[in-house]
């Protein structure tokens, strides 16, 4: 039995450690790795979103009701213009937007606004975990396709930045 444990607990530092830099490079918060019956999972905290001081719970709640008339139209921007999504913003996973950091609060990004690569342009919200989305590259933004609150999926357009 000690033979097996200790076999168990040996770990690829290497490993861990490009993962970590995987973590850095990409922006996530957590990656895990599988292979057999041997897992690693690598995680940090969002820290500069928490510290924001963000209340998930009310924005649903709140939201939809004064952000309607801007819904109507995204939508039609979207219907009417396919291309628009050739420069979207898109979710890299599934979960809940935010378009700024507390019930209330300025959002993070508006059409007309220019913003710079790196800019956090909402949140997604997946796991309890507030992920920032940032502008891939330097522009304005053209268009906001979600709502706060809205719950988005894998790949789908958030924000156009042209």
């Amino acid at each position: 039995m000690t033979e097996k444990t200790e076999q168990a607990m040996k770990v690829d530092v290497d490993l861990v450690r490009q993962l970590a830099e995987l973590l850095d490079a990409t922006a996530l918060t957590e990656i895990e790795v599988e292979h057999g019956d041997r897992k690693i999972r690598v995680a940090r905290k969002a820290a500069a979103v928490a510290q924001m001081g963000y209340a998930p719970a009310p924005a649903p709640v709140a939201a939809p009701a004064a952000a309607a008339p801007v819904a109507a139209a995204p939508a039609e921007v979207g219907a009417s213009a396919p291309a628009v999504s050739a420069n979207a913003v898109k979710s890299p996973m599934v979960g809940t937007v935010y378009l700024s950091a507390e019930p209330g609060a300025k959002p993070f990004a508006a059409v007309g606004q220019k913003v710079a690569a790196g800019d956090t342009l909402l949140i997604v919200e997946a796991m309890k975990v507030m992920n920032p989305i940032t502008a891939t590259a330097a522009g304005t933004v053209t268009a906001v396709l979600v709502e706060n609150g809205q719950p988005v999926e894998f790949d789908q357009p958030l924000v156009v930045v042209e």
